[in-house]
C-alpha cells in the first residue's frame, strides 16, 4: 500500500492573507508544519498541493527549497485538488493534514495513520475528528483512494468540494469509519485552539514557537505545549475567544453527523 499525505496550502487566505508563509522561528509557517509532519514515523510519501495561481509561486519555491513534492491544482475545488494530487502520486490511501496546523504533534499523526494501516482493509476512513477530542489543530484524516474517488465523483454541494472529506464522514452507512480518541479521556477540542485562521491565532502560535522551538529540539510535543500553557495561561488567552469556532457553524442545517455542540459562532465568541 502506498500511503500519500497531502498538505493543501495556498497564499490567498481571506482572514489572514499569506498565513502559510508567515514566520515561525525564522522560517515560513508551512516549512515548520512540514517538518513536524515529516517527523512522523509512519511510512508515507508527502506532497504539498497548492493552486495553479501565480500568487502561489512562493509555495512552489519553498517546496523546491525543502525538497518536497509539490502539486498545483484547482484553486477552489479542494476535493479535486486533493484527489488529483493523490492520483499523480499513485496512492492507494491518502491522508489530509491541513496547512493551518503548525503545532500538530507527529505522534498523533502516527496514531491515526497506524490505526488505518492496522484496520487492514476494514476501514475506508479514519480520523481523530469524529468525534474530536484533541486540541484543535491536530487534525488527521486518512482514507482509501477508492473512498476519495467516490467523493470526487459524487460530491456536489459546495462545502463538500471545499472541505474535501465531508462526503465520506457524513455517510457512515456507505463507508467503514473509525475514530481515534485522545487516550487521556480528555476533550480539549472546543477549549484549546492551536490552528491559524485569525491574527490572534498567529500571535498564539508564534508565542508557543518562541518559547518551545530550538535548533537542538525543533519538534516539541502536545505535552510540552500543555505544560507551557499551565505555566503561562496568558498565552492561551491570546486567541481564546475563537476556541471552538470552526467551519461547521455555516452548515449545521446540512450536516447530519454534526451538532450545534460541535461548533461555536463568532457572535458567542
Amino acid at each position: 500500500m502506498k500511503l500519500v499525505v497531502v498538505i493543501q496550502a495556498r497564499t490567498g487566505s481571506t482572514r489572514t492573507p499569506n498565513k502559510v508563509m508567515m514566520p515561525l522561528a525564522g522560517a515560513p509557517l508551512l516549512q515548520r508544519l512540514t517538518e513536524r509532519v515529516l517527523a512522523a514515523k509512519t511510512d508515507f510519501a508527502l506532497v504539498i498541493a497548492t493552486t495553479t495561481n501565480p500568487q502561489d509561486d512562493p509555495i512552489r519555491q519553498l517546496c523546491l527549497k525543502m525538497n518536497v513534492k509539490c502539486f498545483s491544482g484547482h484553486p477552489t475545488d479542494l476535493l479535486d485538488r486533493h484527489y488529483q494530487a493523490a492520483l499523480a502520486e499513485g496512492a492507494n490511501a491518502v491522508a489530509k493534514i491541513p496547512s493551518d496546523c503548525p503545532l500538530i504533534d507527529p505522534a498523533i499523526i502516527d496514531k491515526v495513520l497506524n490505526r488505518f494501516v492496522a484496520a487492514d482493509g476494514q476501514a475506508d476512513y479514519v480520523s481523530n475528528l469524529h468525534p474530536a477530542t484533541y486540541p484543535d489543530g491536530n487534525d488527521v484524516e486518512v482514507m482509501t483512494m477508492s473512498a476519495l474517488r467516490t467523493a470526487w465523483l459524487e460530491a456536489v454541494r459546495p462545502f463538500e468540494r471545499e472541505h474535501t472529506t465531508p462526503f465520506v464522514w457524513e455517510r457512515p452507512d456507505r463507508f467503514l469509519i473509525q475514530n481515534v480518541t485522545w487516550e487521556t479521556n480528555l476533550d480539549y477540542s472546543m477549549s484549546h485552539r492551536w490552528t491559524i485562521d485569525y491574527p490572534e491565532d498567529y500571535r498564539f502560535i508564534n508565542a508557543v514557537y518562541n518559547r518551545l522551538w530550538s535548533e537542538g529540539r525543533p519538534i516539541f510535543s502536545i505535552d510540552d505545549i500543555l505544560t507551557l500553557l499551565k505555566r503561562r495561561p496568558e498565552l492561551g488567552a491570546i486567541n481564546a475567544k475563537y476556541a471552538g469556532v470552526n467551519w461547521y457553524r455555516h452548515h449545521l442545517a446540512e450536516l447530519r453527523t454534526i451538532s450545534p455542540m460541535d461548533t461555536r459562532t463568532l457572535a458567542r465568541a
